[in-house]
């Protein structure tokens, strides 16, 4: 019997303990209007879900006029999700009149995603600035028609859109778009000076283009804060051009002098060529001479007259070296 009745004294001091460890919670949601059985307050405890967050967002969801059960929200905190932050979204969207329900909060959580935030950004929209100075880049560089650079800075007024929170993309994908359609509108420009004139073409041109299309933002207008005259790239281009033009054409030009010379030493050689050809024809004919003398053919004094025939000609040629011209009767 004693063994019994200690039995039944550690039963009831647990009990005890454990109504005491929840009685708490328990006692504070009956009074808030968001009653929570002490059993689930157990069953949460088994299940290592930390019944205190689920009892305050109860609470607050209750105080707020938004019906979430329990198990919603034991099922969401068990999914990885913030249970509280949700919870605050609810409550500011339905202040704000917009349409969110827990299983649409819950996936936005889910998804990586600040519901809270986004619920404050449909409320109140914020304004992103393109390009983004996390990006380490001051302004927008595009050149127009005439050559002419400009740098531009935007900014972007944005509302998030929570029916595409899933899915949907995110800031990077604006400034992303937004940046594109600066350059192309500045592309398009005949001159830079129509851009300085009216900065706000570029916006509604950009705006009609539909750039928040497939992501989480609704843009309420795009802004044009600065717009700076930069290089004339149109006129280094053209240099550059002009400066590579010449280059093509004086390695043309190197070679076909490499060309030339080259068919100048051809054709030196070929000169000598031909020179050794007479050297060698030359000397054929004191052969002939001694063959015609064996036949008969040529006399001594056909010889001799040869011979002065010969030296009249080296004299001729010796004169008109020295820059005389013979005279007609010599030539005779």
């Amino acid at each position: 019997m004693i063994i019994l009745y200690i039995l039944i004294g550690v039963v009831a001091i647990g009990f005890a303990a454990i109504f005491l460890k929840f009685f708490g919670l328990w006692f504070r949601a009956v009074l808030s209007g968001a009653h929570i059985s002490i059993g689930r307050l157990i069953g949460m405890w088994i299940r290592r879900v930390k019944g205190r967050i689920i009892v305050d967002s109860r609470i607050m969801l209750a105080k707020g006029g938004i019906k979430v059960d329990s198990d919603q929200l034991e099922t969401h905190y068990l999914a990885g999700g913030d249970v509280v932050r949700v919870s605050k979204a609810l409550i500011a969207a339905n202040k704000a009149n917009i349409p969110l329900t827990f299983q649409r909060a819950a996936a936005i959580d889910l998804a990586g995603r600040d519901v809270l935030d986004a619920v404050k950004t449909s409320v109140n929209p914020k304004v992103i600035d393109c390009p983004s100075p996390e990006q380490g880049k001051g302004s927008i560089e595009a050149v127009s028609k005439d050559g002419i650079q400009l740098r531009a800075k935007a900014r972007v007024t944005v509302r998030a859109n929570i029916e595409r929170l899933v899915g949907g993309a995110t800031e990077e994908t604006i400034i992303a778009r937004v940046g594109e359609g600066i350059v192309t509108t500045i592309g398009s420009s005949e001159s830079y000076k129509d851009v300085l004139e009216n900065p706000d073409n570029i916006s509604k041109t950009v705006l009609q283009k539909g750039l928040d299309a497939g992501t989480a933002f609704e843009i309420l207008s795009i802004d044009i804060a600065d717009v700076d005259v930069g290089e004339n790239l149109g006129a280094k281009l053209q240099a550059d051009q002009a400066e590579a033009d010449k280059r093509r054409f004086q390695a043309i030009a190197e070679q076909r002098r490499a060309a030339a010379q080259a068919r100048e030493q051809e054709m030196v050689a070929l000169v000598q060529e031909n020179r050794a050809k007479v050297v060698l024809a030359e000397a054929e004919i004191p052969k002939a001479i001694a063959e015609a003398f064996r036949q008969g053919n040529m006399g001594i004094m056909d010889y001799y007259r040869l011979r002065n025939i010969q030296a009249d000609t080296q004299m001729r040629q010796s004169i008109g070296g020295e820059g005389s011209e013979p005279s007609p009767k010599g030539e005779e």
